[in-house]
């Protein structure tokens, strides 16, 4: 029993230990940044980057200029510019508008739950549940 004691503030002493440089965290770094690599879930991708990230959906996409800082509890909140798209060719002298929305989101050991909202009006455009390195289900409208 006293081992069992001592093995136990054992584990708890190092889980209190602040982790060696560059150790992760499920797709975080011990720095408080997500990770680059890819997310895949129903209707969504995410490729995170040193400098940003692209957001792939069915029918838009999104990017995020600059690194996503997460918190303590795995959450982040970043900006990013989203871009609908449609069904069709895309004529060569079209410019694709963008609109600002932020992408809400918390990421827990190799899963992710993101949320997409227009900014201004909040109004939600979708969530999504994620998971490092899984292969995305999207349906494009093309």
């Amino acid at each position: 029993m006293r081992k069992l004691a001592l093995a136990v503030a054992a584990l708890q002493l190092l889980a209190a230990l602040p982790a060696a440089g560059g150790a992760t965290q499920g797709g975080r770094r011990r720095a408080d940044t997500l990770l680059p690599g890819a997310w895949g879930g129903r209707h969504v991708r995410l490729e995170v980057r040193e400098g940003g990230a692209t957001v792939e959906f069915d029918c838009a996409r999104a990017t995020v200029e600059g690194r996503i800082a997460v918190d303590r509890s795995g959450r982040f909140s970043v900006a990013a510019t989203y871009y609908q798209e449609r069904g069709g060719p895309e004529r060569a002298d079209e410019t694709p508008a963008g609109e600002p929305v932020r992408l809400n989101g918390r990421v827990g050991g190799s899963l992710m739950r993101l949320t997409v909202t227009r900014a201004g009006t909040r109004r939600v455009l979708g969530t999504y549940s994620l998971a490092r390195d899984r292969e995305p289900f999207i349906v494009k409208c093309r």
